[in-house]
């Protein structure tokens, strides 16, 4: 059974991948399927050179490579997809795994929260309240001649 993969997948709206740059690898896979795993291949395992792809650009190379660090062997990334008897319904899962890892190693980080000053009111309010709890406390506590 060969299906036909798109030529071009979208990881973001920046980034398309094209299907020319991911090496597919079939071989048998464990678990469910019967008699059919010992003969069907339908364990997929799909790489993506990320170091040595010409499609992304130094600054998306730069993030995947950081944050995708310790998954990557060689500069490849590779998602192994075995949970489905049908070799189809596992190259579609390991695609849509790799774009959800492609998609979340190259976006851009958050902006840096700029550190603000309580206000006045609430300075006031967290005082009083401790204020409050000291008293609380200071009333239970005996006296020297409350025994």
């Amino acid at each position: 059974m060969n299906v036909m993969l798109p030529r071009e997948i979208l990881i973001s709206p920046g980034f398309v991948l094209p299907a020319t740059e991911l090496q597919w690898r079939y071989s048998r896979s464990s678990g469910p399927g019967g008699q059919g795993v010992n003969t069907a291949d339908s364990r997929v395992e799909l790489s993506f050179d990320l170091a040595g792809s010409p499609t992304l650009s130094e600054v998306l190379r730069e993030r995947a490579t950081t944050r995708l660090a310790g998954r990557l062997h060689g500069g490849v990334l590779t998602i192994v997809a075995s949970e489905h008897r049908s070799q189809l319904r596992n190259r579609e899962a390991a695609l849509e795994r790799l774009v959800d890892t492609l998609r979340t190693a190259t976006t851009r980080p958050p902006r840096a929260r700029r550190a603000t000053k309580p206000s006045r009111g609430s300075v006031e309010r967290r005082l009083q309240s401790k204020k409050r709890r000291s008293t609380t406390k200071r009333n239970r506590r005996s006296g020297p001649g409350d025994e």
